[in-house]
């Protein structure tokens, strides 16, 4: 895995082994990250990485300015790796462990942008599930997105707040906004 722009460009890092990841790959990585250049100053950010996993796009949030970041996996392994690399990086992230679901239920912040990547393997109802809490305990900021990863599987447009989606190889980023 590596980052692919800013402050650390081209830094690699290497996850552990074992841990239970798919990490967005880079040229996924990299068509996001330019359409969300278009869209926001990175470094007025505040950000929430759901089923953050190897921390792959918090990093990259990081390196490209955005100092507020939280980082949410319900497993220990990917959370002490995101809080021991941030540390090396001095990146600012909040690596929390939680269930995606229950913390999205009990949180009250909001967020300019919020990435979701679960499981591909989950079913259509768990995605819908995301972007429903997301906008039921109202997450988003004024002109805040929703971006929720999933295969080319999985068909999210029938949501309500659903904006438009992207598709890169097998990967697809689906949008959602309030407007």
């Amino acid at each position: 895995m590596r980052i692919i722009s800013g402050t650390y460009k081209g830094k690699r890092l290497t996850a552990p082994k074992k841990l239970p990841v798919r990490p967005t790959t880079d040229m996924a990585k990299e068509s996001l990250f330019n359409i969300l250049n278009n869209r926001f100053y990175f470094d007025e950010l505040k950000v929430l990485d759901l089923f953050a996993g190897t921390g792959n796009i918090s990093y990259e949030f990081a390196s490209r300015g955005v100092e507020d970041i939280t980082a949410v996996d319900a497993f220990p392994g990917c959370i002490q790796f995101i809080t021991k690399t941030a540390k090396e990086l001095e990146f600012s992230i909040d690596a929390i462990k939680a269930d995606v679901f229950k913390y999205l239920e009990r949180n009250s912040e909001k967020f300019d942008l919020i990435f979701a990547d679960p499981p591909y393997a989950f079913e259509t109802e768990e995605f819908l599930k995301i972007a429903n809490l997301v906008f039921e305990q109202d997450l988003l900021l004024e002109d805040g997105v929703l971006v929720i990863e999933h295969s080319d599987q999985t068909d999210l447009s029938e949501h309500p707040k659903f904006s438009e989606q992207r598709k890169y190889g097998s990967s697809i980023f689906s949008f959602f906004e309030i407007e």
